[in-house]
């Protein structure tokens, strides 16, 4: 005789009692579960259950080899990920829980299964049925749209007791799904910016999330910040595995300014031969002016000194310069080698790597 799914109506917020132990438990015990999303309904299972998710891929109707969405609780589960990137914690701290489905490189213990050629995607579903669920499950949790390969996901839990509800344990009405659609799907890693699925939040809004505009600033814009400039360039590409002009893929900008430049100057000839000795071209660099509209519209402004920070601080109005910096994280001036030998500005280059590598860890 075949079993027809327990309906449980969350639609209304998640009920007391026993309901959400049992609901946790036949995923526990390797059973499938039909749960609410703001997107679409999906289909739980366990993530580290292979019986459970051979029984996942078989309702659908879809190759074992495609890969499943960690669906969790809390932004924190990212933590799980050995490769975590600032990238995309900013983009989780902007859209989760919402209609973001993040593909990152790594896979976390437990969710191995569920991964793809060393990527995995997960999503933090806004939908408090499906929070309760999640944050409740003592082990990690995949789910997929509830629809047949190639068809149309369905968007009632009656839709999906008639068709699934022989095999599933248990399927959760939280109403109709707000949106409809489903999540937009972003692909971000070490050489890979790629939305996978178009939706509702715009691709140019997932860039401008996941990279930075940085700004270095000293007094003339002729040595130290078009040494910063370079070196950051240098390092973003490096750690993103991409060319320095493809940085606006990932989001990011970098650029230099003085608060006291004459627009148009050439860098200085040491810090040209200083930073062409590591590979670093800033020989076409033509100093700009710190302007205010400029400064306040990006999101990391680093001084060279304390000079420069307080000039910025008065080029803003108040309450404004929060954004902005030493570029030296422990408080350190940058040495000025204007007027010095070649071996001071080889000083000076080595102290704004040191303080940039520092720093970088925040932006990648």
């Amino acid at each position: 005789m075949q079993r027809r799914a327990e309906l449980l109506d969350w639609s209304t917020g998640v009920p007391g009692g026993d309901a959400l132990k049992r609901v946790v438990e036949a995923l526990a015990a390797g059973e499938l579960v039909a749960l609410p999303t703001e997107t679409v309904y999906g289909i739980a299972a366990r993530a580290d259950h292979a019986a459970a998710l051979e029984r996942l891929a078989a309702l659908k109707g879809r190759d074992r080899s495609k890969p499943l969405t960690w669906h969790v609780g809390r932004t924190e589960a990212l933590e799980a990920l050995p490769q975590l990137s600032a990238m995309a914690r900013r983009l989780a701290a902007k859209y989760w829980p919402g209609p973001l489905t993040l593909v990152l490189p790594g896979t976390a213990r437990g969710v191995e299964r569920a991964a793809c050629a060393g990527w995995t995607g997960v999503r933090r579903p806004a939908h408090p049925a499906c929070e309760a669920l999640l944050c409740a499950a003592p082990f990690p949790v995949v789910a997929t749209s509830a629809n047949e390969s190639g068809r149309a996901p369905l968007v009632s839990c009656s839709e999906i007791v008639a068709r699934f509800g022989d095999e599933l344990a248990f399927a959760l009405d939280g109403g109709a799904p707000k949106l409809g659609e489903a999540s937009v799907v972003l692909k971000i890693g070490p050489g890979t910016f790629e939305v996978l699925r178009a939706g509702i939040v715009d691709e140019a809004a997932l860039r401008a999330t996941a990279g930075l505009g940085l700004a270095f600033v000293c007094t003339g814009n002729t040595c130290r910040s078009p040494m910063a400039e370079g070196i950051a360039r240098t390092l973003l590409s490096q750690r993103l595995r991409v060319e320095p002009s493809a940085l606006a893929k990932f989001g990011f900008s970098v650029q230099s300014m003085g608060v006291f430049a004459s627009p148009g100057d050439a860098a200085s000839t040491h810090a040209v031969a200083t930073m062409r000795e590591q590979g670093i071209d800033i020989a076409a660099h033509r100093a700009s002016a710190a302007i205010p509209e400029q400064v306040a519209r990006l999101d990391r402004v680093y001084a060279m000194t304390r000079a420069h920070l307080e000039a910025l601080g008065m080029l803003l109005p108040p309450g404004k310069a929060s954004h902005c910096e030493l570029l030296d994280p422990t408080g350190r001036d940058i040495a000025d080698p204007v007027g010095g030998t070649r071996a001071d500005y080889e000083r000076t280059a080595a102290q704004i790597r040191r303080a940039i590598e520092a720093r970088a860890t925040d932006w990648v």
